[in-house]
């Protein structure tokens, strides 16, 4: 017997190590954050993290924890989600490098890459992404807000992607060049899981240098990022290419406290 695309499981992982230190006034893990707050902004029903479960495919799911683990695990117990520990955060790519074990022991063909911050994503982006994994190795979520602002940018050519271009080498393009480049990076993406083990030693095996501030002084950390994996994979040949969103707001982060309010008066509008 066969599977059908009904049955068939797509692992998740979803990373949520990490503090958001622009959320002021707040030192829990924002994904824990309520979409309808009650007795104050940062407390309330609906956390944002349980909402982000809702939509995501059927299948195993792996949570990469750190700061407040214990209250994600608290609250996030009954989702069947196995927990990771990313000791040290040490960026998007250290994350999925925590998780090398689920992806190597997880019953499915395709893993979805999700940030625990991100609620409105819906389920068929989702399933967009992961159709794509017929003729791509992976697939990339994008948005094309009216203002780029900072992120990075998909450099694309006959429906595939390239390049990721991060801000700070884009800014320097020349404005017609910039203006072409419409599709921004939302930071989420489904992946054949046979290429994700095959190119996660690659990635483990060429960290970056970056110069952060710890306890008052800059310090060289390594850092790895998920971008660098990608641009492995192109330069290796394999398919790459990109679902767009209708609405910008599926792939809105929540930073800080003006997109909590924002992301908590969408919800409100959605469920009157």
């Amino acid at each position: 017997m066969t599977q059908t695309d009904n049955d068939r499981k797509v692992a998740s992982i979803i990373m949520a190590a990490g503090r958001g230190s622009r959320m002021k006034g707040y030192d829990g893990n924002k994904t824990l954050l309520p979409l309808v707050p009650e007795a104050s902004l940062f407390e309330g029903r609906q956390p944002i993290i349980l909402h982000l479960f809702e939509q995501l495919p059927k299948g195993p799911k792996a949570l990469i924890v750190n700061h407040c683990k214990d209250d994600v695990v608290r609250l996030t117990t009954g989702t069947g989600a196995v927990y990771i520990d990313q000791l040290v955060l040490n960026g998007t790519g250290g994350a999925i490098l925590a998780a090398a074990g689920f992806v190597d022991a997880a019953p499915a063909e395709q893993v979805v890459i999700t940030m625990g911050d991100v609620p409105f994503v819906n389920g068929s982006s989702y399933a967009t992404l992961v159709a794509g994994l017929a003729t791509n190795d992976l697939m990339i979520l994008g948005f094309s807000p009216a203002d780029k602002k900072q992120y990075g940018v998909l450099e694309i050519a006959d429906g595939q992607v390239r390049k990721i271009t991060e801000w700070k080498y884009w800014r320097e393009y020349p404005a017609g060049r910039q203006a072409e480049l419409t599709v921004c990076n939302s930071g989420i993406y489904a992946v054949r899981r046979e290429a994700l083990a095959h190119y996660l030693p690659i990635l483990a095996s060429r960290p970056q240098i970056v110069q952060k501030e710890v306890d008052g002084r800059l310090t060289d950390i390594e850092e790895f990022f998920f971008t660098d994996l990608i641009e492995y994979m192109v330069q290796d040949g394999r398919p790459v290419s990109y679902h767009v969103v209708d609405d910008e707001v599926e792939t809105m982060g929540i930073d800080d406290v003006d997109a909590l309010q924002k992301a908590q008066a969408i919800y409100s509008a959605r469920i009157r």
